[in-house]
């Protein structure tokens, strides 16, 4: 195994994530270029660790699922709110997280992200309750779900990765 990649694909994948983050929260937009890099590096990170986390039929399996569930949502708010609910960068990240998670981990970082996301709302709702002295309005809040996606994905990525014990560094010895 080359640990270099390996370190390499994770450091990236940080970057990256990151970087999606901080594009979504000041233009509402995950870059097509960037989404696929994270994907890429996914790839490229279980090459490098030779399947020793996710079988080539896990990343397919957690791709698809990713992508398809969020892509379903996608499609039912915006038939049922008659505007666009969830943007598509979203629906394609969480399908390059499936390629870096597999189906179990997909799942997990979309409800922690979810979850993250509802918390950054509810606080952007106070901040500006407190801001112009009103109260709360959740009825047409709007936040870009990436950062919260990120933040799922992160979270997830260090348990599935072995971020606890030997500082998380002890699969790099296989």
């Amino acid at each position: 195994m080359q640990v270099w990649i390996v370190l390499g694909c994770l450091v990236g994948a940080l970057g990256v994530l990151i970087t999606l983050s901080v594009i979504d929260l000041r233009v509402r937009l995950l870059p097509n270029t960037l989404v696929l890099t994270f994907a890429l590096l996914g790839v490229a990170f279980h090459i490098a660790t030779k399947g020793s986390f996710l079988t080539p039929l896990d990343m397919v399996i957690g791709a698809a699922l990713g992508y398809g569930i969020l892509f379903s949502i996608r499609f039912v708010a915006n038939h049922l709110y008659q505007q666009d609910t969830l943007g598509l960068g979203d629906v394609k990240l969480l399908g390059a997280a499936g390629l870096w998670l597999g189906p179990e981990g997909t799942l997990a970082a979309m409800t922690l992200g979810a979850f993250a996301g509802m918390l950054h709302g509810l606080g952007v709702a106070l901040y500006t309750a407190l801001k112009t002295k009103s109260r709360p309005s959740l009825s047409r809040l709007e936040v870009p779900a990436g950062p919260g996606f990120a933040v799922g994905i992160i979270a997830v990525g260090l348990y599935q990765f072995g971020y606890l014990g030997d500082l998380g560094l002890s699969w790099l010895a296989r």
